[in-house]
């Protein structure tokens, strides 16, 4: 239906339509009431998610919070995302790692995935056993361009054949020996599931049909296994796992819609207790006259996951991978003495822990800050300088993101800070290490009303509400 065509309805002249956008998250469900038309929040409620037993349970008692919008029958629309039950978990499996191996991970990322692992090449018997412990919910199986290696894809496909995963199988790979392969793994008992190459021509990508099918598979059989199938009873359907809600949002702020325009290139952080994720939405292209981009091609919309890169969950992870001395340059109270690598365990073992004192709290932002600036530098491009028979030539490997517009920050570490920017700031272009390619000047905005996901939801039915309610509701600063 198009934005602003309204379905009859029975509701009364003056009665509001409103939406019910549900986020059931790993530790809590947030459920935020919308009056669609003048796309505003209406309230906003959690409670603890209770996958385990009845999902609908936390739901309702989110629901119950909401005051006089707590009537579930007053919604015209009920629409949820999920990364409940560990999320999207996924095995992205290619021929050379830095090429379909790699563009099988972006695509699984970009639906909103959590990439497990990625393996390369011929899979052994070892390696299965691996993908079989790490109990995935999807196994992307691409390798080989279009015409390109074959013998890599159909051993991994009989590999897999003979192994006791029974989840479903998405095949990426070569067109012309992809046939072949679903028939060994559908005569095996295998679901498989065949879309277009992820890379049909080397450094190509085509993430897009594979990131539709993983989405397809989500709500046909994922929300079901994870306990979630329950929720059906209340809502219209489970869409997508919360980071590509996430995603969705950030895209369409954008590029606006046809009706109304974007804020333009913009950089998403999302600090959390056990990963940091960062959005890109931007083109990526060099920005610099004499640069040649250079490695695989970068999809407009990327997303990246730093699992060792969290501020409870995978404390004593970003402590290993920063060293003290990233993070002691970053303690702001010069008048509190930390020991840096106790605290890190600390945080880590106790995952629901508050700041108690200026201390903790201290420690908590300098470790949201050195979260920051690992995980934008590993998702930005960096430039390359390197001699040739023409003289030097400088190679961008990456996203260019100098001239990204706004960096926006969300998660409980930056909305609960007294300082969100000087967390964010660490996503900044730093003149000392210029081959980084980092935003330059960017406004930095808050996602203080955690409406990211929200919107990401409601702009699967009115993209234009949901780009308003980004620009009211993302506070600026």
């Amino acid at each position: 239906m198009q934005e602003g065509v309204r379905p009859f309805s029975l509701r009364g002249v003056g009665e509001m339509a409103r939406a019910l956008l549900i986020d059931f998250g790993s530790t809590y469900t947030k459920v935020t009431a919308v009056d669609i038309e003048a796309g505003e929040i209406l309230a906003q409620a959690k409670a603890v998610t209770t996958v385990e037993t009845d999902i609908t349970l936390g739901l309702r008692e989110a629901v119950s919070d909401l005051g006089e919008y707590r009537d579930l029958d007053d919604y015209e629309h009920k629409l949820a995302c999920s990364s409940a039950a560990g999320g999207l978990k996924m095995v992205a499996v290619g021929l050379v790692p830095e090429l379909t191996a790699e563009a099988a991970k972006r695509a699984a990322l970009g639906a909103g995935a959590r990439v497990m692992k990625v393996f390369a090449y011929e899979l052994t018997r070892a390696e299965v056993h691996e993908i079989e412990d790490c109990r995935p919910d999807i196994i992307l199986l691409a390798g080989g361009t279009d015409g390109g290696n074959a013998e890599a894809i159909i051993h991994n496909a009989g590999m897999l054949a003979s192994s006791s995963l029974d989840v479903p199988i998405i095949i990426a790979g070569n067109k012309v020996v992809a046939p072949t392969v679903a028939e060994i793994l559908c005569g095996a008992g295998k679901d498989c599931r065949v879309t277009e190459n992820v890379m049909p021509r080397l450094r190509e990508l085509n993430v897009e049909p594979a990131r539709l099918v993983i989405r397809e598979l989500f709500m046909e059989k994922i929300v079901e296994a994870k306990g979630l199938g329950k929720a059906r009873e209340i809502v219209e359907g489970i869409l997508m796992p919360t980071p590509a809600a996430v995603l969705k949002a950030a895209r369409l702020l954008a590029e606006g819609t046809y009706l109304e325009n974007g804020l333009g290139e913009v950089l998403v952080v999302d600090i959390g207790g056990a990963t940091t994720d960062v959005h890109s939405v931007a083109d990526g292209e060099p920005t610099k006259p004499g640069i040649v981009a250079k490695g695989l091609s970068e999809p407009f919309a990327k997303r990246t996951v730093e699992g060792d890169l969290g501020v409870r969950v995978s404390a004593y992870s970003l402590y290993e991978s920063a060293g003290p001395r990233r993070i002691q340059k970053n303690l702001r109270n010069g008048e509190v003495t930390v020991d840096i690598e106790a605290m890190a365990r600390e945080f880590s073992r106790r995952i629901d822990l508050l700041p108690r004192d200026e201390a903790e709290y201290d420690f908590e932002q300098a470790m949201a800050r050195t979260a920051i600036e690992i995980a934008v530098e590993r998702h930005v491009g960096r430039l390359e300088t390197l001699p040739t028979p023409f003289g030097v030539t400088h190679f961008q490997y990456g996203k260019d993101l100098t001239d990204v517009k706004f960096v926006i920050g969300t998660g409980g570490v930056v909305v609960n800070s007294r300082d969100p920017q000087y967390l964010l700031s660490a996503a900044e272009f730093d003149p000392t290490d210029p081959t980084i390619l980092r935003p330059v000047t960017p406004e930095y905005l808050v996602d203080s009303r955690y409406i990211l996901a929200a919107t990401g939801l409601l702009a699967n039915i009115r993209p234009n509400v949901a780009l308003r309610m980004l620009k009211k509701y993302l506070e600026p600063l």
